[in-house]
């Protein structure tokens, strides 16, 4: 088993970087190249293999390997970002990551109440709350171009990728709550102040702190002629002290690692002076060589999660009741929960951050977390049933039109810059 594995691992890595010219023109993204072959090798293996890979005896691995490939992703989308902290650069990805995220988990538990009305009321909320997470991995067709990339709908899909892996936690220690499986306290305040409240805020402000002050440190070195050019250990580094003081400080350490990411090579406008200018390029320079690791750790996690994912495919019991519940929630619920709670978007940028809630490695981090809780066999297998099936549709949906409609929209972005430039000059050039 351990050699097969090996040797399918290292040739599909092989495979697409010898074959990188002809996979990037297919009309499909690598990740559903990795779960076709995922697929093919767990149902070649599924008669010698007596236990599922989503079994509960193996949840507790699951749940690391998991956890361990979205925090390494979310470091990565944190220092793409370097969108101003202002309340128009914020605005879009905080609403997605919040008020659309809550219409999203409310339609979706109604929708798993109607179609699996076995669930119950937790157990709905559970599946909603498990596949609610945008991914962070998997849309990197649809997310920031570079650094300076301040596209709306682009910048929006980055952002929320990286909120909403902490923000849904609530919603997921709810369903558990609701089945009896963790404490809400009376009235609910113990879940609102140990699951919402302070883990979000928490770890998104102690996060920010840590970053901050972290890069403060660098800049200092760098001044004293530092180069800091052990990159790898650096980004490993910091991911592995914020998930520490994450769990130190019961906060998300998604929403800490996060943030220490943003807060790293932020720099207030007062430290733009002439002298400062030779570290703010150094702090640059080594931004984009941690930018470039961490791309390369996320292509790895690709692999590996989609790999793993379509392996446990087979061991699916498809039905259709949760493939009508994956397609509602892709086709239907994500859009509408988009279009009621971004009415202020244009209307090209609204309608790709409507379609592109990618489903990914963030959903399978907390159907690990579920299953490891200690839920019922039936309701572990009603969770699996319908979690991956939504998560191959995506990959499916979201990789084969990414392509085409990021190219549409981004032509559509030159013609909209062109015109809004040519209103520009006109104005100036007519008489007052």
């Amino acid at each position: 088993m351990l050699t097969a594995t090996l040797l399918l691992l290292g040739a599909v890595l092989l495979a697409m970087c010898l074959l990188e010219l002809h996979v990037t023109r297919l009309p499909m993204s690598p990740a559903t190249v990795y779960l076709a072959v995922g697929w093919i090798a767990g149902w070649m293996v599924r008669s010698r293999v007596m236990t599922p890979p989503t079994a509960p005896e193996r949840a507790d691995m699951l749940v690391i390997i998991t956890e361990t490939a979205v925090l390494i992703s979310l470091f990565a989308v944190g220092l793409q970002l370097r969108v101003p902290w202002t309340l128009k650069g914020w605005r879009v990805a905080a609403i997605l990551a919040s008020a659309t995220m809550l219409v999203t988990i409310a339609l979706a538990t109604l929708a798993g109440v109607w179609l699996m009305p076995g669930l119950g009321w937790g157990g709905a909320v559970l599946l909603a709350g498990i596949l609610a997470p945008t991914d962070p991995v998997l849309a990197s067709e649809v997310q920031i171009r570079s650094r300076i990339d301040r596209d709306a709908g682009r910048v929006a899909l980055t952002a929320e990728g990286g909120l909403n892996d902490g923000t849904s936690l609530p919603a997921v220690m709810l369903g558990l709550g609701l089945l009896g499986i963790g404490d809400l306290g009376a009235h609910g305040l113990r879940w609102l102040w140990m699951d919402l409240v302070w883990p979000i805020a928490g770890g998104a402000l102690l996060g920010w702190a840590f970053g901050h002050v972290l890069g403060n440190l660098v800049r200092g070195l760098m001044r004293r002629g530092h180069e800091l050019r052990w990159d790898e250990l650096l980004y490993l580094g910091i991911i592995t002290v914020a998930y520490g003081l994450s769990r130190l400080t019961e906060t998300s350490s998604f929403l800490f690692v996060f943030a220490a990411a943003l807060g790293l090579f932020h720099r207030h406008s007062q430290q733009a002076s002439p002298s400062l200018a030779p570290v703010g390029a150094q702090t640059d320079e080594l931004s984009d060589r941690l930018l470039a690791f961490g791309e390369r750790c996320g292509r790895l996690v690709e692999v590996v999660m989609v790999l793993l994912m379509g392996f446990a495919m087979p061991w699916v019991q498809w039905r259709g009741e949760p493939l009508a519940y994956a397609a509602l929630l892709l086709v239907v619920i994500r859009p509408l929960s988009v279009f009621l709670t971004q009415p202020g978007l244009p209307k090209t940028q609204r309608r790709i951050v409507a379609w592109f809630g990618i489903r990914g490695v963030g959903s399978l981090f907390y159907l690990a977390l579920a299953i490891d809780s200690g839920l019922s066999p039936a309701l572990c297998a009603d969770l699996v049933n319908a979690t991956l099936p939504a998560i191959a549709l995506s990959v499916l949906l979201h990789g084969v039109s990414a392509t085409p409609l990021m190219a549409i929209y981004r032509r559509r972005r030159v013609r909209q810059e062109r015109e809004k430039r040519r209103i520009e000059r006109r104005a100036r050039a007519s008489p007052p």
